[in-house]
Parts: C-alpha cells; structure tokens; sequence
C-alpha cells in the first residue's frame, strides 16, 4: 500500500466551474481563476496529489503516531 491518493475525478461544468469528485461524490468546486489554474495545473502536475490537495485530503503526518494509539492497536 502506497498511501498516494486515488479515486479523484474532475469535471468542467457548462459555466467554466470545476467539480472535484472523490470516488463519485462532489468534494469541491472551484470557480473562476482558481478553476483556470487548476486546470493549467492539472496537465503538468499529478492529477490526484493536486486534487488531494485542493479538497483536503491528504496525509496531515499523524498516522504513524496514530498507529501506536491504544485505540488503534490490534489484539
């Protein structure tokens, strides 16, 4: 298991909007310079890092002491 997101989509809406989508649901929607960003972006940069990124949903560097967690512990 690598930890690299996965399950991103986008998609360009009539009006010039874009829909983030993870795993099929709306995460986020980005207008006006910051869709045209995204979208100059998303060609040279890795799609779902940048998605990730922009909705949130990436690693925050806690899971390695979350592991250890009793909570987390398997028996």
């Amino acid at each position: 298991m690598s930890g690299a997101p996965e399950g991103f989509t986008y998609r360009l809406r009539k009006n010039g909007d874009v829909e983030l989508l993870h795993h099929g649901r709306p995460a986020a929607v980005l207008r006006g310079a910051v869709a045209a960003r995204f979208l100059i972006d998303v060609d040279s940069e890795d799609p779902q890092e940048l998605m990730a990124r922009i909705t949130g949903n990436y690693k925050h560097g806690n899971e390695r002491s979350a592991k250890k967690h009793p909570s987390n512990r398997r028996r």
